[in-house]
Formats: C-alpha cells, sequence, structure tokens
C-alpha cells in the first residue's frame, strides 16, 4: 500500500507537470506571453486562484484557458488530496522510518531472519527476544507492519519473504538461522529454496500446514520442518497421559522466569587439558552445580543421562540443566583448569 500511495503520487506531479508545460506552451503561442508570464497564467489558472490575468486574453486565448481549467482541475485536485492523505496516514514518516530501518538491517551479520508474524511468527519473536537474540522479521501485510513499527525494538523488512531480492534486504548471505512461518506452504517452500541456494550453511526452520509437504521442505534445504496442528494433538495427548512430566518440561523450556533452564553449551572451546576425560573426572556437578542430562556426539547420536564414564571430546554438545549462574560457572570449568583439578592433578590459574 505504502508503494502504492507513492506511486500514485508520482503519476499524479508527472501529469501535473505536463499540464503545466501545456500551459506555459499554449500561452506563449496564443498570447505571446514570456516564459515569466506564461508560467504565472498557467499556476493561477490550474490552481483557480481568481488572480486577474496577466493581459486582456484574445478569443482563442480565452478557449484555451478553459480547456486548461477543465483537465487540470481534476489533476490538481488529485494531487493535492493525495498528498494530503498520505501527511494524515503517516506515508512519508513510514517511507522515512523503513529506509532507515533498511540500513540497520544491512549491518546485521550472524542473525536470524523470521518471516512472517502471524500467530506462530509473533510467539517466534517473544522466545527470540527473551533469549536475547538479534532477529529480523519479514512481513508484506500493511496492518502487521503497522504492529511491528510501533515496537523500538523489532527489526524488520517489509516486502515478500519470497523474493530474492527482500531475502537479500534482510542480509540472508550473513544469516546463521531462518524460520519461516508463513501459512501456505508453497510459500515456505520458496523461501526455503531461495535462502539454502544463497546461504547453503544457515539454520532454516520452516512451518507445514499439510503432512506431505515436510518431506518437500526438507528436500528443499530446510533442517527442520514443524507441524503445529500435530505438535498440538501431541502435547494435548501428553497433557492426558502424562500431565505433570509435559508441565515439567514446559516449565523448564517455556518458562520466562530465570530460576532454572535447560541449554546447549559446546565443547568447542573447552581446554586441551579435558579433551577425552570424562564427566565424573571433570566433577562438574560439584564444582559447579549443574547437571549434564544429555549429549549430542560427533557422529549426531544423542546420550540420555550420560554416566561419569562417559567421555568428552571438544566436538560434543552437553545438554545442561541449571540456574544461569550454575551454567555460567559450567562454562568456565571447561574453559579453564580449576585449581587442585582432579583432571590435571596440580595447581592451575583461575
Amino acid at each position: 500500500m505504502q508503494k502504492d500511495n507513492l506511486k500514485n503520487i508520482i503519476l499524479g506531479l508527472f501529469a501535473l507537470l505536463g499540464v503545466v508545460i501545456i500551459g506555459i506552451t499554449g500561452f506563449h503561442l496564443l498570447e505571446g506571453y514570456s516564459f515569466t508570464d506564461a508560467l504565472f497564467m498557467t499556476i493561477i489558472t490550474i490552481s483557480t486562484v481568481g488572480f486577474r490575468e496577466v493581459y486582456p486574453l484574445s478569443p482563442e486565448g480565452k478557449i484555451f484557458t478553459i480547456i486548461l481549467i477543465i483537465f487540470s482541475f481534476g489533476i490538481f485536485a488529485y494531487v493535492v488530496t493525495t498528498f494530503t492523505r498520505m501527511l494524515v496516514d503517516g506515508v512519508f514518516r513510514h517511507y522515512y522510518k523503513d529506509n532507515k530501518m533498511k540500513r540497520r538491517v544491512a549491518k546485521l551479520s550472524n542473525h536470524i531472519i523470521l518471516c512472517g508474524y502471524g500467530r506462530n511468527g509473533r510467539q517466534v519473536a517473544v522466545d527470540l527476544s527473551d533469549h536475547g537474540e538479534e532477529f529480523v522479521i519479514i512481513e508484506q501485510d500493511e496492518e502487521l507492519i503497522e504492529t511491528i513499527r510501533e515496537n523500538p525494538d523489532l527489526m524488520y523488512i517489509h516486502g515478500d519473504a519470497t523474493l530474492e531480492e527482500v531475502l537479500r534486504m534482510a542480509r540472508v548471505d550473513r544469516a546463521r538461522a531462518l524460520i519461516t512461518t508463513l501459512p501456505n506452504d508453497a510459500d515456505n517452500l520458496f523461501v526455503v529454496l531461495t535462502a539454502r541456494q544463497i546461504n547453503p550453511t544457515m539454520t532454516i526452520i520452516s512451518r507445514a500446514s499439510h503432512d506431505n509437504s515436510d518431506m518437500k521442505l526438507k528436500r528443499a534445504g530446510a533442517t527442520n520442518v514443524i507441524m503445529p496442528d500435530k505438535i498440538g494433538g501431541q502435547r494435548m495427548a501428553k497433557l492426558v497421559t502424562q500431565p505433570d512430566v509435559i508441565e515439567f518440561i514446559e516449565y523448564i523450556i517455556l518458562q520466562k522466569s530465570k530460576d532454572v533452564t535447560l541449554k546447549e553449551v559446546s565443547c568447542t572451546e573447552m581446554h586441551s587439558d579435558y579433551e577425552g576425560k570424562s564427566i565424573g573426572e571433570l566433577n562438574v556437578r560439584n564444582y559447579s552445580g549443574a547437571n549434564i542430562v544429555g549429549m549430542k556426539k560427533t557422529d549426531k547420536s544423542y546420550v540420555f543421562n550420560p554416566p561419569p564414564t562417559q567421555v568428552l571430546s571438544s566436538h560434543d554438545q552437553l545438554f545442561v540443566l541449571g540456574t544461569p549462574e550454575q551454567i555460567r560457572s559450567l562454562k568456565d570449568i571447561l574453559k579453564n583448569p580449576r585449581r587442585n583439578s582432579p583432571v590435571t592433578g596440580q595447581e592451575t590459574g583461575t
């Protein structure tokens, strides 16, 4: 709608300019006016301000003036009303804000792109904000964009996420992840295909509405495909069969408080002294208070409730349960050997 308004005002201005040129030319040829006098007569004629003529008009000049008024009045009124409506609706203010936002988004790197700001998209935005992630929203619906504009903390691109130029404006080439929550599976497929072609290494999460769409989206390049209806049905069934377990897990994962959280901790920055050592040798539970409840190994396999004898590798991902302070303590332990460490068996620096 914003682009249509700008297009309309530009077309109106060109039409008005054409009328002015015709008026200047006509008064010059029919009445012999100079350029300044012809311009003055044209402006007072099309604006109907009622000033007197520069010189008395000839019969031909009067007929030309009548025709000029008839054709120019509608164009002039259209330009004035369109311009006024754009001022009242804030189109110019939005245009300035959107361009300022584009320059801000152009500087992003290692961020997340969220395509769509419907019900699913809004929830994704809330959760990403809660985790302190930097993300940009792509949305083409004017009403939803207006809602996004009201939140100064949200970055956005007003456009169609299925178009390559819009994804490039969101810096998909430098993004680390993309989440597409569009309601149409075909649109999500276009987004996944385009994003994967531009950025082969990024994580892509796609929504799917139909059962046969998930495999197509994965073949197109989606890392994971989420079916909200299927997940919702499973959750409702689990709330009947295992209500306390589900509520406990949701409390840990979905809660907004900072009492306890489940986090991924990468071993890529683990100190070389700990390479090939077991969880028991690190004694992280006693030193940090955090619990390692799971692992993801180099071969993508998972280890649930790893025993103390489980050996660690710098390529492992740990799933850790604890308070934010306990998890920070565990990360520090992995990076820095402790004094009187059971692994090194000697005094080390903090």
